[in-house]
């Protein structure tokens, strides 16, 4: 019962906290006639502007999900850092770059890739109205599940992988980009 009570009280604390933000944002857009223009790249020029994705871009090129990251479309990416991808052993990078594993590689890229924009309030949202837990299909068909750890919105995926969003809503002209701290490897593909 405690557990289910401090659901409710975080998501009463967050959906309050966030409709005093929409207010005070609109005050004060109004008064200062001003507003936030969207990013003028998209996933992939921004992507590619990251040092700290160099990694992640390289493997986009590889599959060509950095064109399907191009259009106009709206897409969430969940995106790994070079931090995220340094985690893995030597034996799985050397599997993801051989090119005869270019169809597992594109497989494990769309699982960090949603159709449609989901902002991090968005997540929280809908983890609110999940009693805690959300889930999102990626590009590629399978699930991720969204949960907390505090403060930490965790991704987790079909094999039980997590990932933590470190930064979010990097906003771009055709999505937006959550960086993450792992790369998620749902089952072995080679």
């Amino acid at each position: 019962m405690k557990k289910w009570t401090s659901l409710v009280s975080l998501c009463t604390l967050f959906l309050g906290v966030y409709s005093y933000a929409q207010d005070n944002i609109e005050t004060n857009i109004s008064s200062a006639k001003t507003h936030f223009p969207k990013s003028e790249k998209s996933i992939i020029e921004r992507t590619a502007s990251f040092e700290s994705h160099s990694t992640l871009m390289s493997v986009l090129k590889v599959t060509n999900l950095d064109k399907v990251l191009g259009y106009n479309g709206e897409f969430t990416v969940f995106a790994p850092s070079n931090l995220a991808f340094e985690k893995l052993s030597q034996i799985t990078i050397d599997k993801l770059y051989d090119p005869k594993n270019k169809k597992a590689l594109k497989s494990i890229l769309s699982y960090h890739i949603i159709a449609g924009k989901l902002s991090a309030s968005n997540i929280l949202t809908a983890m609110c109205r999940g009693n805690g837990v959300a889930k999102f299909t990626t590009i590629q068909g399978e699930k991720i599940t969204a949960t907390m750890n505090g403060i930490d919105i965790v991704l987790t995926d079909k094999s039980g992988n997590n990932a933590v969003i470190v930064t979010a809503d990097s906003n771009q002209s055709n999505g937006v980009i959550h960086e993450i701290d792992t790369v998620f490897i749902p089952a072995i593909l080679f």
